[in-house]
Formats: structure tokens, C-alpha cells, sequence
């Protein structure tokens, strides 16, 4: 049965890593063929302008090269990209490839690179020398996996043939042995830890450990090889990255253990690179022995090139020989003997492939394989190791990021499923032992990855349960660092997302300054930079972070969310990017990307978001639901002044007691958008945060755009400032402050019913000594006033929004399209702009300080015309309604441009709205920037800005010109070598 299931999976794994092998291939190919080099900087694989720093000898005999942007200003950064330690890169210099080396060591100023020493090339220093480094596909990889499937298919008698029949299926796994009682290296473990010790040592065949994040499952790792080696087993220990090698290594070297580290030292840490068999062998008695043999034979070569005699030629040949085998013979035993005094020995999943130094070791000589971080690991890989021991104990969480692979129809086929989360599956809880108490995260954090992946299993340590930013020494105590959960929410404020030029990754503006002032604000209250990390999903959007905040704070770590995991900050921000009409949300679909970003924070996460986008995802609305119900949420006009409320909604916004409003009926609030957002929560009732550490009140929403969360709750704290403010309206006044005690969500509803009555709304100060003024328009032109419409019409006490018969309907059916009713919002400020000035007509002088001035009878005909005039009717005569926009349509678009566009208008192609031609331009009418994204799409893909402005340049790179010109040359020269020779040919 085994052998059957085995060949199976041989056969599809085969067939899945050649669409692997070919994606990638492909994808190299076209970068090389189609994508200019910006664009393959912009995708995170090159790296362009780089000059030469340093270069030193290190490494035993290596070349080591750092390399820095060309300084065209002092505080100039790497670009965000996807280059780690261990990856191979090629160096070119204009359109040549100069040599290839591993990287060592990136920073975001520095990268470092290691050439062997066979290559004898020179980097000048000059700054006008310019370089560039690509990341280039590796085939070793590919290789070393088909070869161990093939390996595994035939294998059936060695150290993992038990082994191999349990994973498989073919029988189930051995009793567990009986083990006396452990005395624990590490006496801090808890009981979930020293439960999965316990467990991984008494099994036979399998052992799984499961741990959470936070929950200590390197700890548990190290302390499982621990015992293993006390109990006299030999260990092969591996994971499928360099850094989770590294840090394997750095902890046991603690404990004194004999360790080697294989693996080339360039793709290992420094604090490790003392236990890498380069560094042993380095010390080991023959070093001495072995560079002497090297230098001899680098005489004997040179003395080889000088001669002419054939006959010397060959003695030097035969002699070169001798002095390789002899060297060859001597390293191999230097080797082994490393080998076989270590009593663990680290590297890669590939690393420990029979073609590198492991060869030299019998067969069943290590007693156990532990493979951490096999949850990331490709099954194939993870054969590699297995198959050298009668035991296996995998660690590792399969509700983190999975293996990363580039052909999304292998990993939908079944290349992404690790060998950990196969096994989980299949065994259950008889291999599994989970550990349950985390140590990182505050348990509101702790709690939404619980409940959200981990069925309620994970618990939170005392000693961090309640941990604050605030708690920190030299932190101050505001209301950033006195929550441990922040949504800020976009929805309504027109920030959008931006595409780049291959429409692939995003950027968003918006959300970069929003994530800029919370940064600072978190620093302004004593938090380290060095302890905030700052994530996204799309290298444009960190680039744009990179921009706004490294120059600021140097020390912030701004990457991806694949560069975090394993490590953990105190703070971390996140910006979601997607914000667009279409509900789209990209990869940010994927579950476990999102549970690695936010389960990264020890005492704070800010989520910046429009909910009205992420919530057509069903996952990512439970966390702004979690964050809503158990967070502090705030709205981004509390950030940025200069914003203006796209497609506003004031469903929900009326309070039933409110004076001259009128009463909504049960049909209007059904015709509402389906996800439409009301305010929830009795505000000045609710508790401030941070004063429990977990609160159970629902917290209230910002009504914004009409989508969101639904379920009415209290409106009381709201209708608290409403009085105020109508209060504020009638009264002779021009200006309101509210005090600083207010807190975010208060000032939310002062600001939304502000804007609601039209009165402007400021917020300033920082921290707790942030208020809000709330003043009176002063409109520019006021009309004369007009006579009633009819004799049974009152002139109302105060300015009041529309009524929902006048609006609603209109909004209502735009909003549950999703798309924007910008007329609506248009009509709906002009009536309120004519309520005010009717108001200040009938109160005189003593609403406006001075009487109205008489207006020419020309200007007073001109404002009849324009959209000022248009009296709506109620919402029971449709056809009026129905004139009445038609009407307004026939006006510029812009809110203070009454001139008609029936004749001549133009439509802008960004908001789709009609201008005069006097406010056509998109600079003009707020559409910018959205115009300048669209010129640089346009250029990007078609190499001109407008239509019949020219032909797209397709004249070659001039670098790609020189290279092909030096082909050239090179074939024409051997050509010519060879007609020379046979020239001489006929001459003999």
C-alpha cells in the first residue's frame, strides 16, 4: 500500500516541480525579453544604480563587496525588494554580466556580496562607475529535489524504510516507548512545552509539534535536541531558510553543544559562521597542510603556462594531479572528522543533499531529523533529510505563510501543501502536540488569532496579557499608546488605491500619510522607531512608505509581510492598500498572510483600511468586526484636514428626537444600502482605553459612505453634540470649541455633524490636547432673498439636512451598486448652501452682522439661472424630482460654478462628471491625481502620452545595443580566426 502511494506522489510531485521549474524559467525570461529594467526594480528582482562602497577579503578566501545607491543626496535608500541573504546574484556593469556571487548582507543603505575567489575581476571605486545586481534563477535546487523523488520512489531498504511506510500511510506509527523522567535544561517551559518534549522523545517514527505564534517553538525545539543528545543520539537538524538555521544555531550554541553548521559561510550570520565546516576546517590541525598543497599547486600551474616543452607540459600535468588527489584525499578526511565529532549538525533542507558533505557519512548515522519551520517547506525538500534517519519531529505552524512558489496552478495542484499540515491531517491528534500559551502578544491581539485560527485553543501568559506601548520605559501615556487595538478606517475619505505601471502592485497615497502620522505620533510619546515595524502587502506601497518615513526615522523596518515572520516588534502598523470601488482585495485574501502580519505585535496593532473594501472579504471583515467590537476605531478626517468626503451618506445620522427633522418611516430605512453604517455605542458612557484589557462594549462607527457594519444601537452620545450644535446654529455665534477631554470617537461625532450642518470643523493640538473648533461658512456671494414658495411654507428655525425623501432614494440605489451618486451630493450641498442664506435673510442683520446686500439686477438674473435657484420638489412628485436633476445636470460640475454646459461642457474621463470649460482641467476641478496615474499608465504601456502624439520609441537600450555590438564583434573575430586557419592549412 505504502509503495503505491508512494510512487503516486513521486509522479506528481515530478510533474508539479516541472510547471515550478518552467514558471520560473518563464518568468526569467520574460523579465529579460519584456520588462525594462525600472520595472524589475519596481518588482523587488534588481537592484540599479549601485556604486562600490568597500570591498575586503573575507570569508576564508572570499571576496567580499559592498555596494550602496549612487548618492545623488546623502540619505539615499535601497528600493523595496525581495532580496534576502543566500540568494544568488549576477553583477552587471552597463550590459555585461561581470561575475556572480551570493549575497550576504542587506540593509536598506547597504548590500554586501560574495565572489569566489576564482573571480579575478576589479570594481573600480569611481562613482561613475555604475552596477546593478539581478537575482538569477537556480537550477541546484530543482536538481537536488527531482533527484531525491527519484531516490525515494526506489527506496526501500535503509534507516527511513519504517519511517517512510508511517508517512505514507502503510502502517500506523509504533507504541510509544517508555522514557524516564527529564530533567529539563530549560526549567522555565511550561506544561504545554514540556508535554511536546515528552511526546517528541518517546515516539518512534513521528512527532509533531504545532506552535502558535508566540508560543516558544524554537524553545521547545532546542530543548527536544537537547535531550536527544543527552540520551547519546546523533542529530541532523534542518529548516528550509538560512535564518531559521542560523537561529537554531545561535540558541544551542548556548548549551555548549559540539554544533557544524554546513553550508556556504556567505549565506550564514556572523555570530554563527565560527560553527560552518569552513570555519572548523579552518582550524582543524590540517589547514596548514591543505594551504600548503594549494600553493603548490598554484607554482606548478604557473610554471605550466611558461614552458613550452611538450614534455614539461605533461610532467606538470601528471604532477597537478597527484597534488589534487592528495588534496582532494586530506579535506575529505578533515571533513569526516568533523562530522563525526559534531553531535549535531545543521543546514538547509537542501543542504543536506547526498551530493554535499553529508556523502562522507555512513548510512544511519544520525538517530533522528528535526526539521523546524516545515510548514514553509516544500515536501520534496524535506525528503532530502528524512531519508538519512529512522525518526522524524517536525515543528512549525501550518496556518502560517506556506511554501513559496511561482506557478499558482502547481500550488493549487498540490505543490503548496506542506509535509506538516499533510500529516496533521491525516494523523490528527495522535502525532500532534500543540503548544497553547503564548508569550508575546497582548490577549486582545492573542484572543482574534485564537478565535480566528486556532479554535479557541491559545491562551495568553500573565505577564503579557495587559502590556501596553505605555508600559514601556520612557513612554509616555496617550491615547495611541494606551490601546492595544486601532483601526483607522478610509471608507468615505477618497483615498484610493494607486496601480503601478504593470498594474500589479498598489500603492495608496492616503494611507501613506496616515501611517506617517501615527508613526510619529507613536515616537512623539517616547516609543523607539527601532520597535515599530511598519507592513504591507505591495512592494509600491512600501517603496511609498520608505519614502515618507525612513528619512525621518532611519531605524523603522518597513517590508513586507513575508520579510516578518519568525520575528516580532512592539508595535506594528499596517496598511491594507486596497481601497476601490469593486470591493477587490488581491492576495490580501489570503488568511494565513494576514494572521503572520498581525500576530507579529507584542503591545500594538494599527490597522489602517477602508472597511467598506476588505469587508467583501469574509475573513478580513471578522478582524475589522474583532478590532471594531474589542479595539478603538477612528476615521481618517480625524487625521487629515484636507480630505473630502466621497459619496457622504447621512443615513443613520438623525437622531428620531432631533427638532425639524422629519420622522423616517420603516420603507425609507429598508431602501438603505445593504452594508449601509450607523452609529453605534453610547459614547460618552463607554470606557476610555486602556482602563481594562479587554473591553466587552461594542464600540461606535463613523458613519461614513454608506458601507459597513449593520445593527442599530444607542445613539444617545451622538444626539448629545447634535443639540449642542443646533443649539450652536441658531444662535448668533460664528464660532464653537470643544474641550480637549474629548476623546477620538467623540471628536468623530462632533466632526460628522458638523459636516452635516455645513459648519466648518478643525481639529488641532497633539495628544490629549487635541480639540475642536467648530465655526460658521461665510458665503462668498449671498443671493437676495426670495419669496416664499408657497403661503403655507415656514420659515425653519435653523438650517436642517435634507429630509429623507429628498435624498435617500437616489443614495440609496447608488450605494447598493456601489458606485458613487455624486449629483445627489451635489444637489444635497446646494440646498443647504440656499437654507443658509434664506436663514440669514429672514434673521437680518443679526444673524450675518450686517444687512444683505442688494445684488444688480444682471447678477441676480445670472444666479437665477444657475444651480442656486433650483427649488426640489418633495419626494412624492417623481417627475419634478426627475426635472429638477436634469436641471442641475445641465450646470458645471463644480460646486461654485453656476455657468451651463448645455452647449459646450466637457467630461472629465476620472469622476465622470461635466465641466465648463473653464474648469474642465483636472488640475482644476480636484481629479490631479488622478490624472497624473492615468498619464503614467498611458506612457508606461504605450510610450505616449496622448493619442496621435507620436509612435512609442522602440529603438533598442543602449545598453542592450552595446551588448549586442559586442556579440557581434566576437562572432565576426572568430569567424575570421577561422578562415585564417585555413588559409594556413592550404598553404602547407
Amino acid at each position: 500500500m505504502a509503495s503505491a502511494a508512494v510512487e503516486s506522489f513521486v509522479t506528481k510531485q515530478l510533474d508539479l516541480l516541472e510547471l515550478e521549474r518552467e514558471a520560473e524559467v518563464e518568468e526569467r525570461r520574460s523579465w529579460q525579453e519584456n520588462v525594462s529594467l525600472k520595472e524589475l526594480q519596481s518588482r523587488g528582482v534588481c537592484l540599479l544604480k549601485l556604486q562600490v562602497s568597500s570591498q575586503r577579503t573575507g570569508l576564508y578566501g572570499r571576496l567580499l563587496v559592498t555596494f550602496e545607491p549612487r548618492r545623488c543626496m546623502s540619505a539615499a535608500v535601497l528600493p523595496s525588494n525581495s532580496f534576502t541573504s543566500g540568494d544568488i546574484v549576477g553583477l552587471y556593469e552597463e550590459g555585461s554580466q561581470l561575475a556572480t556571487g551570493i549575497l550576504t548582507r542587506i540593509t536598506q543603505k547597504l548590500v554586501t556580496v560574495a565572489f569566489d575567489e576564482s573571480h579575478d575581476f576589479q570594481l573600480s571605486l569611481d562613482r561613475e562607475h555604475s552596477y546593478r545586481l539581478l537575482k538569477l534563477a537556480n537550477d541546484i535546487t530543482y536538481k537536488r529535489l527531482k533527484k531525491t523523488l527519484i531516490t525515494l520512489k526506489k527506496y526501500h531498504s535503509g534507516p527511513a524504510s519504517s519511517l517512510t511506510e508511517v508517512l505514507f500511510g502503510g502502517s500506523d506509527p509504533s507504541p510509544a516507548s517508555e522514557i524516564p523522567p527529564l530533567t529539563f535544561y530549560n526549567t522555565t517551559l511550561d506544561a504545554s512545552q514540556q508535554e511536546a518534549v515528552w511526546f517528541a522523545l518517546s515516539q518512534k517514527e513521528l512527532a509533531i509539534v504545532h506552535g502558535p505564534p508566540g508560543t516558544g517553538k524554537t524553545t521547545t525545539v532546542v530543548e527536544i535536541i537537547l535531550q536527544a543528545v543527552k540520551r547519546g543520539s546523533k542529530v541532523l537538524c534542518c529548516a528550509p531558510s538560512n535564518v531559521a538555521v542560523d537561529n537554531l544555531v545561535e540558541q544551542l550554541a548556548r548549551w555548549k553543544q559540539r554544533l557544524l553548521r554546513l553550508g556556504h559561510p556567505a549565506r550564514l550570520l556572523e555570530s554563527v559562521q565560527r560553527h560552518s565546516l569552513d570555519a572548523v576546517l579552518a582550524r582543524g590541525d590540517g589547514a596548514r597542510i591543505v594551504a600548503d598543497i594549494r600553493e603548490d599547486i598554484d607554482q606548478v600551474l604557473a610554471k605550466s603556462k611558461k614552458t613550452q616543452d611538450k614534455r614539461e607540459k605533461s610532467n606538470f600535468r601528471n604532477e597537478i594531479k597527484l597534488l589534487r588527489k592528495e588534496l582532494k584525499e586530506r579535506e575529505e578526511a578533515a571533513m569526516l572528522e568533523s562530522l563525526v565529532a559534531a553531535n549535531v549538525v545543521l543546514a538547509t533542507n537542501t543542504g543536506a543533499s547526498p551530493d554535499g558533505p553529508l556523502k562522507l557519512l555512513p548510512d544511519g548515522h544520525f538517530d533522528v531529523v528535526v526539521i523546524d519551520e516545515c510548514a514553509q517547506a516544500l515536501e520534496a525538500s524535506c525528503w532530502i533529510p528524512l531519508l538519512k534517519a529512522r525518526k522524524c519531529v517536525l515543528a512549525g505552524d501550518h496556518r502560517q505563510l506556506p511554501p513559496t512558489t511561482i506557478s499558482h496552478k502547481a500550488a493549487l495542484a498540490g505543490l503548496s501543501l506542506s509535509l506538516m499540515e499533510r500529516l496533521a491531517g491525516g494523523h490528527g491528534a495522535s502525532s500532534v502536540r500543540t503548544l497553547s500559551v503564548q508569550y508575546r502578544m497582548h490577549q486582545a491581539i492573542a484572543r482574534w488569532a485564537s478565535e480566528a485560527l486556532y479554535h479557541g485553543q491559545l491562551t495568553t501568559h500573565p505577564s503579557v496579557a495587559g502590556h501596553l506601548l505605555r508600559d514601556l520605559p520612557g513612554v509616555a501615556a496617550t491615547e495611541e499608546t494606551g490601546v492595544a487595538l486601532l483601526l483607522v478606517d478610509t471608507a468615505g475619505c477618497g483615498l484610493f488605491e494607486l496601480e503601478g505601471a504593470d498594474e500589479l502592485s498598489k500603492g495608496n497615497p492616503g494611507e501613506v500619510r496616515l501611517v506617517s502620522l501615527h508613526v510619529q505620533a507613536l515616537v512623539d510619546a517616547g516609543v523607539q522607531a527601532g520597535d515599530v515595524a511598519v507592513i504591507a502587502p505591495y512592494n509600491l506601497q512600501v517603496d511609498l512608505l520608505r519614502q515618507s518615513l525612513t528619512h525621518r526615522h532611519p531605524e523603522l523596518e518597513i517590508k513586507s509581510v513575508d520579510g516578518f515572520q519568525g520575528r516580532e516588534k512592539e508595535a506594528v502598523i499596517l496598511s491594507f492598500v486596497r481601497s476601490n470601488r469593486k470591493g477587490e482585495v488581491g492576495f490580501l485574501a489570503e488568511n494565513r498572510r494576514i494572521n503572520v502580519a498581525v500576530t507579529r505585535a507584542r503591545r500594538h496593532v494599527a490597522v489602517v483600511c477602508d472597511s467598506r473594501t476588505v469587508n467583501s472579504h469574509a475573513f478580513l471583515k471578522t478582524l475589522v468586526d474583532y478590532f471594531t467590537e474589542h479595539g478603538e476605531v477612528r476615521t481618517a478626517f480625524e487625521y487629515l484636514d484636507d480630505i473630502v468626503p466621497e459619496n457622504y451618506s447621512r443615513e443613520g445620522a438623525q437622531g428620531p428626537g432631533q427638532a425639524g427633522a422629519k420622522p423616517r418611516g420603516s420603507a425609507a430605512t429598508a431602501r438603505g444600502a445593504p452594508g449601509s453604517r450607523r452609529p453605534t455605542g453610547a459614547v460618552l458612557d463607554r470606557k476610555k482605553p486602556g482602563t481594562a484589557p479587554l473591553s466587552s462594549k461594542a464600540q461606535p462607527q463613523p458613519v461614513l459612505n454608506g458601507g459597513g457594519r449593520e445593527g442599530a444601537r444607542s445613539r444617545g452620545g451622538a444626539e448629545q453634540f447634535r443639540d449642542v450644535i443646533t443649539e450652536f446654529v441658531a444662535s448668533e455665534k460664528t464660532q464653537l470649541e470643544f474641550p480637549a477631554s474629548l476623546d477620538s470617537q467623540d471628536r468623530m461625532w462632533v466632526h460628522q455633524i458638523a459636516e452635516e450642518y455645513g459648519l466648518r470643523h478643525e481639529s488641532a493640538g497633539e495628544g490629549k490636547e487635541r480639540f475642536i473648533t467648530v465655526s460658521k461658512r461665510v458665503p462668498l456671494a449671498p443671493a437676495a432673498p426670495e419669496p416664499p414658495a408657497g403661503p403655507g411654507s415656514k420659515a425653519p428655525l435653523c438650517p436642517e439636512p435634507p429630509s429623507p425623501a429628498q435624498t435617500e432614494p437616489p443614495i440609496g440605489e447608488q450605494s447598493s451598486r456601489g458606485q458613487p451618486d455624486l449629483k445627489a451630493l451635489h444637489l444635497d450641498r446646494l440646498q443647504r448652501a440656499g437654507s443658509q442664506q434664506e436663514q440669514q435673510a429672514r434673521e437680518g442683520p443679526r444673524a450675518t452682522g450686517s444687512g444683505p446686500r442688494k445684488l444688480p439686477e444682471k447678477k441676480k438674473k445670472k444666479g437665477a439661472e444657475g444651480p442656486m435657484a433650483i427649488d426640489l420638489p418633495s419626494g412624492e412628485d417623481f417627475d419634478a424630482l426627475v426635472s429638477a436633476a436634469i436641471k442641475a445636470d445641465n450646470t458645471c460640475g463644480l460646486a461654485k460654478c453656476s455657468a451651463s454646459i448645455v452647449t459646450l461642457g466637457q467630461l472629465c474621463l476620472h469622476c465622470g462628471r461635466r465641466y465648463c470649460l473653464s474648469h474642465h482641467l483636472p488640475e482644476i476641478h480636484g481629479c490631479g491625481e488622478r490624472a497624473r496615474a492615468h498619464a503614467r499608465q498611458r506612457i508606461s504601456r504605450e510610450g505616449v502620452l496622448y493619442a496621435g502624439s507620436g509612435t512609442k520609441d522602440r529603438s533598442l537600450d543602449p545598453a542592450k545595443r552595446a551588448q549586442l555590438q559586442r556579440r557581434l564583434d566576437k562572432k565576426l573575430d572568430q569567424l575570421t580566426g577561422q578562415r585564417r586557419a585555413k588559409r594556413k592549412e592550404k598553404g602547407k
